[in-house]
């Protein structure tokens, strides 16, 4: 996710708003010299309305994804860095509250790869508890994460 598919889906997003504008304009310019009266002018025109509202909506749901994929991802790359104990260089005061955390806290930071099991495990436990499984406490050691619920190896950081 970068700088270029942003300015593309930003480039695809306002060429079919003006696209739609257009058709819009054209809309009301073929009912005004037709009228008032129904002419295959005007069809012709709200055919290409339609079709330039779907692709304006398609444009805009593309957009929508975008931001919220490039949301989750920041989202999860703040929450890697919080659980790791990695800071930002960009200001003394992100670095000294991430530390007045961390010493509030006393957890000792965990890697990037335990924080991923761990996500994949309580993702799998509630698919688990969504299907109504009833997962029984000692099962949990042996998901097919092969994620051990126990955190041992936690302590060892």
């Amino acid at each position: 996710m970068g700088i270029d598919q942003m300015d593309n889906i930003v480039d695809s997003l306002n060429k079919a708003y003006e696209k739609f504008v257009l058709a819009s304009a054209s809309v009301l310019e073929s009912k005004e010299s037709a009228g008032g009266q129904k002419a295959s002018l005007t069809d012709a025109a709200l055919e290409n309305f339609k079709e330039k509202w779907e692709l304006f909506r398609v444009a805009c749901d593309q957009a929508e994804e975008f931001v919220e994929s490039v949301k989750q991802r920041i989202g999860s790359e703040c929450l890697v860095d919080e659980a790791t104990g990695l800071t930002t260089a960009s200001g003394n005061s992100g670095g000294q509250a991430a530390a007045a955390t961390g010493a509030a806290t006393s957890l000792p930071p965990i890697s990037a790869v335990r924080l991923e099991q761990m996500s994949r495990a309580v993702r799998w436990l509630v698919l688990e508890l969504q299907r109504g499984s009833g997962v029984a406490p000692g099962s949990l050691q042996s998901s097919s994460t092969g994620f051990d619920t126990r955190f041992a190896e936690d302590s060892a950081q």
